[in-house]
């Protein structure tokens, strides 16, 4: 039986410098703040400010869903209820 030499693909340098891809099994870095809609992670923020910012924005436009703002380093978690118009 005659043999046949096997082509194997090389791998290219360049595919270090490109940016990482974010897939399953590499996740992004985490930060303090959570934003969490019906307790599914959405976002993560550096300060409280901003993530209860985005939250109210969410809470406002679907008021029928659960948002909470999840303190990773504390493990609390503050519930956002939507503003009401005043007349």
């Amino acid at each position: 039986m005659a043999t046949r030499p096997i082509k194997m693909a090389v791998k290219d340098d360049s595919e270090k410098d490109r940016d990482e891809v974010f897939s399953q099994r590499k996740r992004p870095e985490r930060s303090r703040f959570l934003l969490q809609v019906d307790r599914q992670t959405k976002g993560s923020y550096t300060t409280s400010e901003a993530a209860q910012a985005a939250a109210l924005v969410i809470k406002n436009s679907y008021p029928i869903v659960q948002v909470s703002v999840y303190d990773s380093v504390d493990n609390t978690n503050s519930l956002v209820e939507a503003t009401t118009a005043s007349s």
